[in-house]
């Protein structure tokens, strides 16, 4: 176990507004506290791989749940999910792919890679903030993964 304090959510989002609704609707919903923001996806796999800045962290220490869009800079969404689904120690966080591409090859090669779920944000405000309650309801509190340690 490492000294820095485990996250629940990586939350993977480069626009800055849908981050911010993101991140009030899941304060909102008190469900977490622990919220990892990556901005593009070479911050996300080095999370997540405990490289770079985040060396330090124990790669056990895994995200109960990772929200992942997929127009990403540096690294695009479907090679992030593509290397967290390849990788043994990574592939059964629960990945969810929140993103404003209604591009069915996005949607087929997700599920493909190993995506958990795969939802299209809202555009209306009260819609996205309902759908991102929802989504932590479901991942953080109902749902069971096979490396539960709850």
């Amino acid at each position: 176990m490492s000294d820095h304090p485990i996250v629940e959510i990586l939350l993977v989002e480069d626009n800055p507004e849908d981050l911010a609704l993101a991140l009030r609707a899941l304060r909102k919903s008190n469900l977490t506290n622990r919220i990892h923001v990556a901005r593009d996806g070479e911050e996300a796999l080095e999370f997540i791989f405990c490289e770079g800045p985040h060396a330090e962290r124990n790669i056990e220490d895994e995200p109960k749940l990772i929200l992942l869009d997929l127009k990403l800079p540096k690294v695009d969404g479907l090679e992030v999910l593509r290397r967290i689904k390849a990788d043994p120690r990574t592939r059964n966080i629960p990945t969810v792919v929140l993103t404003s591409s209604k591009e069915q090859s996005d949607l087929v090669e997700s599920y493909e890679l190993g995506v958990n779920s795969y939802l299209i944000k809202p555009v209306n405000f009260e819609s996205f903030t309902t759908a991102v309650q929802q989504l932590g309801m479901y991942w953080l509190l109902l749902n069971q993964s096979p490396d539960s340690k709850g």
